[in-house]
């Protein structure tokens, strides 16, 4: 059992999920801009979103060079993108759509990191400070239990985009994505265990 490798794609050694990873179709573009710190953390959220959902795509943060494909992205007449950060000039999400609703697709962007990686990602790149700021008004709170030391309030990547989803009115698609989220968070204590989960 010592010698079994973890699943190269779900990440998991004694019970692979990835036959549960849902394939869902969205009218919601999503773009996650992730840390590089992020990439070596197994108690990553981001790449559950990736997974399941069609329209979600994942570019690399860099302090110093933007990545040309989101830069392409933005710089398309054809969408309207989004940052989704709180802060005190930030709109609510639904009411930003409700705005734009006759002109080009949005496209929601989520700062896939820590907290305080989220700030220092958006403080030390211009590029990013241009975008409309939205937020997210949450009232549940986070099922998230991987890392220590969460503030209250904060949810992880794959809860936002769960909370987006919702705002906009996919309600099936944002159910699907949270059941497996749930699933994994407990088929990731039980590997972390040494054990599938239906092992007692």
């Amino acid at each position: 059992m010592g010698n079994q490798q973890a699943c190269s794609s779900c990440g998991f050694t004694h019970q692979c999920i990835c036959h549960l990873i849902p394939s869902i179709e969205s009218q919601t573009d999503l773009v996650l801009l992730t840390h590089e710190n992020e990439l070596s953390r197994d108690t990553n959220t981001g790449k559950l979103l990736q997974q399941s959902l069609q329209q979600c795509q994942s570019f690399v943060w860099q302090r110093k060079t933007p990545p040309a494909e989101l830069m392409a992205l933005l710089e398309d007449k054809t969408r309207q993108p989004f940052l989704l950060f709180p802060s005190d000039t930030s709109i609510e999400c639904q009411q930003a759509v409700m705005t734009k609703a006759m002109s080009p697709k949005p496209l929601f962007i989520i700062l896939d990191g820590t907290w305080q990686e989220a700030k220092k990602m958006l403080n030390k790149s211009i590029w990013l400070q241009s975008i409309p700021q939205v937020h997210l008004n949450i009232t549940s709170e986070s099922s998230y239990t991987l890392r220590r030391n969460q503030d209250s309030g904060h949810l992880c990547t794959c809860e936002v985009g769960v909370e987006l989803l919702k705002a906009l009115g996919e309600d099936e698609q944002a159910q699907q994505i949270d059941g497996y989220f749930q699933h994994y968070l407990k088929v990731f204590q039980a590997d972390k265990c040494g054990h599938s989960l239906k092992e007692i």
